[in-house]
């Protein structure tokens, strides 16, 4: 169990469901995310939004027509102040920071 959550946490509840899945090898440059599933700080360069460099968290990968994706959260400045984003982006976009 998960410390500070009344219940199984999503990885226990899936491992005594009994199906088996391969999860993905994770993508270029990064160490899988922990069992506790935290997020890796990274680097987001030139994102559709506004262009430079962003601090952001990745949350997690994918592949997608043999390219790999990766999920991040980060913030850009907008008209109106710093503005929160969530996106898949190409993983060439991503550093590790």
């Amino acid at each position: 169990m998960t410390p500070g959550r009344g219940g199984r946490s999503l990885g226990e509840r899936a491992a005594a469901s009994g199906l088996r899945v391969e999860a993905p090898e994770p993508g270029p440059a990064y160490a899988a995310a922990g069992d506790g599933g935290e997020g890796r700080h990274c680097w987001v360069r030139d994102p559709p939004e506004a262009a430079g460099v962003w601090p952001g968290l990745l949350v997690e990968w994918r592949q997608r027509g043999g390219a790999w994706q990766g999920r991040v959260a980060y913030t850009v400045t907008g008209p109106h102040g710093p503005a929160l984003v969530e996106s898949w982006l190409p993983a060439a976009r991503l550093e590790p920071r």
